[in-house]
């Protein structure tokens, strides 16, 4: 007896091209699904190569963090010497000047004119004084108006004291760019 194989086609289309058309794209879709797993495989791989670096980049970012926070005290401390450096070097610097107006002030008097005070703050030089003679006052004045590092000068106080034959004066001068705070009292 004679093989008989039996075919069944719901389609009932004697159309070789959408048979070959059906074929095709059987084929094809299978060939996409394969390279879409594929893809998805590979994304799926990456993600845990990632997952492992950013596992990696934390522990890391806590070692770091132990690091800082154990040098935390050092730091400060390194910061605050740096901050009081910087002060004393700016307070020295202010005080050569300072010293320098001072001692050229004290040069500026004549003879028979006494301090009682020699105040540098603020851009300001106050000074009380005393002496016998408005001559004296006069040619002292003059000479602060002339020096330098003074911009301007203001009698603020003068007292005539006729007991002991004196004259007591409180002037104020304005210094260019000073801003010291030194003083020295008698």
């Amino acid at each position: 007896m004679a093989k008989f194989s039996a075919s069944i086609n719901l389609l009932e289309n004697k159309s070789k091209t959408l048979d070959l058309i059906v074929s095709w794209a059987l084929t094809i879709g299978r060939a996409l699904v394969i390279i879409v797993e594929i893809v998805a495989l590979g994304a799926f791989l990456y993600r845990f190569s990632l997952d492992n670096k950013l596992q990696d980049l934390r522990t890391k970012i806590k070692q770091e963090q132990a690091i800082v926070q154990y040098q935390k005290d050092s730091e400060s401390k390194y910061r605050n010497l740096q901050d009081r450096l910087t002060l004393i070097s700016s307070v020295s610097k202010e005080t050569a000047q300072n010293l320098k107006i001072f001692k050229d002030i004290v040069a500026l008097a004549p003879a028979g004119f006494t301090f009682q005070t020699l105040n540098i703050a603020n851009g300001k030089a106050q000074l009380q004084a005393t002496t016998n003679s408005v001559t004296l006052l006069s040619n002292f004045i003059n000479k602060l108006k002339t020096y330098p590092s003074i911009d301007s000068v203001s009698l603020d106080k003068i007292q005539n004291n006729t007991s002991d034959a004196t004259i007591t004066v409180g002037i104020t001068a304005t210094l260019k760019g000073q801003g010291g705070i030194n003083a020295i009292s008698n």
